[in-house]
């Protein structure tokens, strides 16, 4: 027998032939011993992987032993309530998304979206659609931060405000309607220009699209018939901006400082929420969960309203200059993200109107990544910002003007008039 000296290199370990065991093949029991050493809230993402896991789960009854485990209930699982439980997991998720906020680690991602400047983002199921700088509105995937679908505009005419569902985009461009299928198709109506003035936003809720106008009115256009069923007198000022409620109220804010509801079955305005605050109101939006109506003023002031009483909970100033844009999750009755021209990202207490954290980016943590080479991400840190300060003494590169935000869960998109798309990931 040879003996292999102490210098030389051993013989290189040939290759197994075994294929390698992969996640599917595990057996049922095994998942289960897995996943029953999880918490709750990564069980429920792991419900969410695909339809063997969430089969496993749903069969092995490991959300309700939990559930129950955490309630310290001795009710028989069997018995589980559905609802009750569902509502304890979105509150679970609720308050994993407010502590992320708040407390959180941010880390930023950052891509080159379009060639012109891109103001505006909305979010909906892991998709973003950016656009109105440029004659191209692009829908990004949140995964990869690939250009899955790409819309052309219409020479000649500008994007004014854009919305999206699942199966189609709706634009206003100059004084028209275009609608965007996901499968390609094209079409604009009015037939004609000059069915309304100039238009300033949108908002739409299938089956309808409401634009708010220069002279004080919103439109009401049907998606079907392709005809403006209603013109609704809102303010004497242009309507700046719209939110849509699912029982059909339209609320619009104007220059003038106003904020006034409507019901599409009416043609003038039915109530006008009060405010000390007279500035130009250039966002809204509203929670359906706590019937609470939030807006942000060309003042830097971020104002609420409760829609069931119509009285005004809070009035705090946040920002030192314009408010452009302010979300919250859909089911979040907790926080609200506001942004503005200051370029500081701000976290507020939708009850109180509390600041509860400032971020910028930290010009310190900078990289790039070519990983899937289009588009190169640049990744960053965020930081928060100490209460004490002084917002002009950060450099303008770590905060540049949020021209709007969108929010989901644990993270948020912003715009800032520039070629870039920013994804904040609060972890």
């Amino acid at each position: 027998m040879e003996l292999i000296s102490s210098g030389s290199k051993s013989p290189p370990k040939k290759r197994s032939s075994k294929p390698r065991a992969k996640i599917e093949s595990l057996d049922r029991d095994i998942l289960c011993t897995i996943f029953s050493s999880l918490g709750l809230f990564d069980l429920v993402r792991c419900s969410l992987v695909c339809k063997s896991w969430n089969a496993t789960i749903s069969r092995s009854k490991l959300l309700q032993k939990l559930y129950y485990k955490l309630q310290n209930d001795s009710r028989v699982i069997s018995n589980t309530s559905s609802s009750s439980m569902r509502m304890y997991l979105e509150e679970l998720a609720m308050n994993h998304h407010r502590l992320s906020l708040v407390e959180g680690r941010i880390d930023i991602n950052q891509w080159n979206g379009h060639s012109a400047l891109v103001d505006q983002c909305r979010m909906k199921r892991g998709l973003i659609l950016t656009g109105v700088g440029d004659q191209v509105m692009r829908l990004w995937s949140l995964e990869s931060y690939k250009c899955v679908e790409e819309y052309s505009i219409p020479s000649r005419v500008s994007l004014v405000d854009f919305d999206f569902d699942e199966s189609k985009i709706v634009g206003l461009i100059g004084t028209r309607i275009c609608i965007w299928r996901r499968n390609g198709a094209m079409s604009v109506f009015p037939p004609r220009e000059g069915t309304f003035l100039k238009g300033l936003c949108m908002r739409y809720f299938d089956p309808e699209a409401v634009v708010g106008c220069e002279d004080g009115t919103a439109r009401v256009f049907d998606m079907y018939s392709r005809q403006c069923s209603r013109i609704i007198r809102m303010h004497a000022a242009p309507v700046t901006c719209l939110s849509l409620s699912e029982d059909q109220l339209i609320i619009s804010g104007s220059s003038s400082g106003s904020v006034t509801i409507s019901g599409h079955s009416s043609d003038q305005r039915v109530a006008k929420l009060g405010s000390n605050n007279s500035t130009g109101i250039k966002t809204l939006c509203y929670n359906p969960r706590s019937y609470q109506v939030f807006a942000g003023t060309t003042a830097g002031y971020a104002l609420c309203w409760e829609l069931r009483t119509m009285k005004p909970l809070w009035e705090t100033r946040v920002s030192p200059n314009v408010i452009y844009s302010l979300q919250h999750l859909q089911h979040d009755a907790s926080t609200i993200v506001v942004g503005g021209i200051d370029g500081v990202l701000r976290v507020l207490d939708q009850n109180t109107g509390e600041v509860l954290s400032s971020c910028v980016t930290d010009i310190s943590t900078v990289s790039s990544s070519s990983e899937n080479k289009s588009p190169a991400i640049e990744r960053k840190r965020g930081v928060r910002l100490s209460k004490d300060t002084l917002i002009d003494r950060i450099p303008r590169s770590t905060r540049p003007p949020i021209t709007c935000l969108a929010v989901g869960m644990k993270k948020v998109v912003t715009t800032h008039h520039n070629k870039y798309i920013r994804l904040w990931k609060f972890d």
